[in-house]
């Protein structure tokens, strides 16, 4: 049987695998499922129809599976779900989807999402992502795998975040962010995410090509931006990770304000 204090409230309907640790004041609603091995430290929401995977930790005064801040919504049946082994912090907000957005609101795995970070309606996250203090996930934001963003963040809705991008403290992200690089300030993209894609095991010949699309089309300002992109493009034998960084800009230079996600 689930380890449940006496001073929270399980809801009977909800499903809770048999070893899930649930800590004192917790509320766990009818349309939750736990899975294995997953921790409820104390003072734990979990409402809504959410799904959680196992090996999580969610630690005091998390609030999950909330509805969604949208004035649109109308009370219809949309989700949550959550994968394996992910840290949700103090006073961590996710929300679920709305109706017009997808329904549905995805978080992967072996994610840390840190103090006062919010994630809202309808938005995807991929793994291994870290998530700093404060950061603000608006509504329709897709992030990849192995994105780290620093403190105090701000995210605007229907931003996409490419795989294994970095983004600097306080930094206010109106536009897709590309994979790979380093942003700071106001969507400036500052340089190749080095540090991060060779803890991730990519190759020297795939770092040396990114470090010199980065620079060419970012930072010399050589050549204007849709040259460049324009040489790669009708390039042969392009690096398949230049390649895909290309296929990325090319979506969001089609989209509406630098965001190709975008209905």
């Amino acid at each position: 049987m689930p380890l449940i204090s006496p001073m929270s409230l399980v809801d009977p309907k909800a499903q809770v695998a048999d070893d899930v640790e649930v800590g004192p004041f917790c509320l766990v609603g009818p349309d939750v499922t736990i899975g294995p091995r997953t921790r409820l430290l104390s003072h734990v929401v979990i409402a809504g129809h959410t799904t959680v995977g196992s090996d999580n930790v969610f630690h005091p005064n998390s609030a999950i599976g909330g509805s969604p801040q949208d004035l649109k919504y109308k009370g219809a049946c949309t989700l949550l779900t959550i994968g394996d082994h992910n840290q949700i912090r103090e006073n961590v907000t996710i929300h679920t989807g709305t109706e017009k957005g997808g329904g549905i609101t995805r978080i992967g795995s072996n994610n840390l999402l840190m103090v006062n970070a919010h994630i809202g309606h309808d938005a995807h996250f991929g793994d291994r992502c870290i998530i700093g203090n404060n950061v603000m996930i608006a509504g329709h934001v897709v992030c990849g795998d192995g994105v780290a963003m620093m403190g105090g963040v701000g995210v605007h809705h229907f931003v996409t975040i490419g795989d294994f991008a970095y983004i600097g403290g306080y930094a206010k992200i109106h536009h897709d962010v590309p994979p790979f690089v380093k942003v700071d300030g106001s969507d400036v993209v500052r340089a190749l995410n080095t540090v991060g894609l060779r803890r991730a095991g990519f190759t020297s010949d795939d770092i040396d090509a990114l470090e010199e699309a980065i620079k060419r089309l970012f930072i010399s300002k050589e050549k204007p931006f849709a040259l460049v992109m324009g040489e790669y493009e009708n390039g042969n034998g392009i690096n398949p990770q230049v390649k895909k960084m290309i296929d990325f800009l090319r979506r969001r230079t089609n989209g509406k304000h630098g965001r190709g996600g975008q209905p």
